[in-house]
């Protein structure tokens, strides 16, 4: 049997699944959360609800990648590394370049590079990370599998900027939104759910995690999104300070003596957002345990609540309603307060949590009978819709 190994790096997490196929069978999984932390955190589940989990401090994403090798076999999930027969990379930004899935050559590569500047706290990781699993398994396959292909087909109105339309076009300018692995499989799911053909959908989709973004889909296919050019944009995140004026920029520079631009746009990036605002930390986890006594947590929790509630306002106002809103991610499955927060924020739009089945956190629906819109959780499977892809190029 064939063995795929799915790797999702995010900006501070490493998911990764190992699927038998054609099967589609995950014979383990694991996630490191907290990379490059103090207290990174390494968990495999496998066999009959195994679990292996230990904590080390400032773990990169090199290291962790070799974790998963060294545990796959020490726990004797595989007997070797020849068992993986190919290997499936998430990649942020394909820009226009990629508009599907693609077997990774060194011209791949080194086009995915070429793209960081869309996804300055991704492209380059992933691209190392290509380059490491190359290296451990210089004979297996691998495949790039795009965050952005969802939104490669956004109507022009919501695509571009109001640049001059010249600029637009020579270099390419517009919206490519991120997390599209992730809004595309919540259609499809939300779809299989409601029983009704995907083709016939229209939903809001939140994808609310350490990188968080919101996507109006319409007909089954991306209406909308809240990142833009790059990932930076759109709604408060763990570490990325979300929609801002681009005039900061310069003022910033000019009053911290800056020169290069760089540093104003990774500050941006890797010290605003829920960090920034709170003092505390970028996981909504440790800034809620905060949120009574620490004014500076509460107020992080509230802009990021007040964000999420902008974008799904608009968003049910550009469709003319919706069949559902949808919650996942890190953060909208786990966080039942964060989304009876957000769900109270909408009420004009006359939505209401069944309060037993947002406790509850299982996968379906969690509105009430009399919810005007249907409140779905739908824990998002990044992994399978990459293996899918990766397979049907095989």
């Amino acid at each position: 049997m064939q063995k795929t190994l799915v790797i999702n790096a995010g900006s501070s997490s490493l998911k990764w699944q190992l699927f038998e196929m054609p099967a589609e069978s995950v014979l383990a999984n694991g996630l490191v959360e907290r990379i490059s932390m103090p207290g990174s955190i390494f968990t495999i589940k496998y066999g009959d609800h195994q679990k292996f989990e230990t904590t080390v401090d400032n773990l990169d994403q090199a290291h962790a990648a070799q974790m998963v090798f060294d545990e796959l076999q020490r726990l004797e999930i595989i007997k070797d590394l020849n068992e993986i027969t190919a290997v499936a990379h998430r990649v942020v930004a394909g820009g226009q370049v990629f508009k599907s899935a693609v077997e990774v050559t060194p011209e791949v590569l080194k086009k995915i590079k070429a793209l960081s500047n869309f996804a300055p706290l991704h492209n380059p990781m992933e691209a190392q990370g290509i380059e490491t699993m190359a290296k451990t398994l210089p004979d297996v396959k691998q495949y790039a599998v795009f965050d952005s292909q969802f939104f490669t087909d956004l109507p022009e109105m919501n695509a571009i900027y109001s640049l001059p339309y010249e600029l637009t076009q020579k270099y390419q300018i517009r919206r490519y939104g991120e997390h599209g692995i992730s809004h595309g499989y919540l259609t499809g799911r939300a779809a299989e759910l409601l029983n009704k053909p995907k083709d016939d959908i229209d939903l809001v989709t939140m994808h609310l995690g350490s990188g968080a973004s919101l996507a109006a889909v319409k007909n089954g296919k991306a209406f909308d999104t809240s990142m833009g050019f790059t990932p930076l944009t759109g709604v408060t995140m763990g570490t990325r300070a979300g929609d801002l004026d681009p005039a900061l920029v310069p003022y910033l520079m000019q009053e911290l003596n800056v020169k290069d631009p760089n540093e104003i746009m990774m500050m941006l990036n890797q010290k605003a957002g829920l960090l920034g605002v709170s003092g505390i930390s970028p996981d909504m986890r440790e800034i809620k345990a905060q949120e009574e006594t620490n004014p500076r947590a509460k107020l992080a929790v509230d802009i990021f609540v007040n964000r999420i509630v902008k974008y799904a306002g608009s968003y049910l106002t550009e469709l003319h309603g919706a069949d559902a809103l949808v919650f996942a991610g890190g953060i909208g499955e786990h966080n039942v307060q964060l989304r009876q927060q957000i769900i109270d924020e909408l009420a004009i739009f006359n939505v209401k949590l069944d309060a037993k089945l947002n406790e509850a956190g299982k996968e379906g629906l969690i509105s009430s009978p009399d919810s005007a819109i249907k409140i779905l959780l739908i824990p998002t499977d990044e992994e399978l819709a990459m293996v899918r892809q990766v397979a049907a190029l095989q």
